[in-house]
């Protein structure tokens, strides 16, 4: 298949290379060609257009002839990304929502018509967190004869003696000033920022962390797709505590603006070689776990996913100068491509998919590194 890649960060220079050893024709295009070759590496053959995400027309002009467009751009950029699929008459793949126009709903479902009468494809919010953990609670309710609650929880730490970005410097920002969506009830609602804290009991060698209400997409994707009664997503871990540190002493405000010093650019794989060597930088972790609870035969159940990926020191024994979060994005998408549902037009989160292709891209999942352990309870009380 030919495939353009738009955005080669930490996640597109991944996901480009991981697509070209697929077998398909991939090309790029990127606001910073220098930077982004800077990524992939001096060895990478993939060439790189200049392409600014802001101009529909230079879009079509570099990605003419694709028949796969793949927004690895903020999401901000969405809905432009999007038009230049329906003029490029490509299917279309992006990893995020951004929820500016309506919190409770992905502004990508808004091209489902023009997807539908093209038959082609949009698979929107395909990554690791969305992405996978969508595939975890659709896996769960195949289970369940019906869904209650589901809870997403993430841990993201990075062990380092100065800020060093795990995701994009504006996906990071966004989701830190943004608030949380909730599924209460039935309907949906904002929540308070860092709030709603608890102790989750993450797999060791994590633990047992606090974590706080996030701005997660799954929670307004997932409750349109699957009947259920609420939802939440919370986030821990060191980099989230300083998040919540300065939100509380009044330094993390949209109207403050991005600051570096906060939100550093994505460091590329030659500079995380030089903080590794250097010990700045130490290690980095990521994880996700999804509780869902319901009925089964009558009998209330849980079920509790739980998906670890390799820790930075892991990825940097396989050669691999990347944090955990881009890697198991980058993974996962190059998944959700090999599984892309073709036939399926429209737009459709990963939740919507067939359930055999749900199956066959968590089966693919953990043979790429990624550890999924699931445990089944009975809640039914005892005596």
């Amino acid at each position: 298949m030919r495939i353009f890649v738009l955005g080669v960060g930490a996640t597109g220079s991944l996901l480009a290379q991981l697509l070209k050893r697929q077998g398909h024709r991939i090309s790029c295009g990127d606001r910073d060609p220098e930077r982004a070759r800077r990524f992939l590496g001096d060895a990478s053959t993939i060439p790189v257009q200049q392409v600014n995400a802001r101009n529909i027309e230079g879009i079509v002009t570099a990605a003419q002839g694709t028949q796969l467009l793949i927004n690895a751009c903020p999401a901000v950029f969405n809905k432009i990304i999007l038009r230049a699929a329906v003029r490029l008459r490509a299917h279309y793949l992006d990893m995020a929502a951004h929820l500016t126009e309506n919190p409770f709903q992905a502004e990508q479902l808004r091209f489902a018509t023009d997807f539908q009468n093209l038959r082609r494809t949009a698979v929107i919010t395909a990554g690791i967190a969305p992405g996978l953990t969508n595939l975890l609670i659709a896996a769960s309710a195949d289970l369940l004869d019906s869904v209650e609650t589901v809870q997403v929880r993430l841990y993201e730490a990075t062990e380092s003696d100065s800020p060093v970005s795990q995701w994009s410097a504006e996906v990071a920002f966004d989701e830190a000033t943004s608030r949380p969506r909730l599924y209460r009830q039935g309907h949906f609602t904002l929540g308070q920022r860092f709030g709603g804290r608890e102790i989750f009991r993450f797999p060791a060698p994590i633990g047992p962390v606090g974590v706080v209400l996030a701005a997660q997409d799954e929670v307004v994707t997932v409750p349109r797709i699957i009947p259920l009664r609420s939802m939440d997503a919370k986030l821990g871990g060191s980099d989230i505590d300083q998040l919540r540190r300065w939100y509380r002493q009044g330094k993390l405000r949209k109207s403050r603006g991005l600051r570096p010093s906060q939100f550093p650019r994505t460091p590329t794989p030659g500079t995380v070689h030089q903080l590794l060597h250097r010990g700045i930088l130490h290690n980095a972790r990521f994880a996700a776990a999804v509780v869902v609870t319901g009925l089964k035969q009558g009998r209330p159940t849980l079920i509790r996913w739980d998906a670890t990926m390799p820790s930075l020191h892991l990825l940097r024994r396989r050669k691999l100068l990347c944090s955990p979060i881009a890697w198991a994005t980058a993974e996962m998408a190059a998944l959700f491509v090999k599984h892309f549902p073709r036939r399926q037009s429209g737009v459709h989160p990963p939740e919507a998919f067939p359930a055999e292709i749900r199956r066959a891209i968590l089966r693919d999942a953990k043979s790429r590194g990624i550890q999924l352990d699931k445990q089944i309870r009975d809640l039914t009380p005892q005596g």
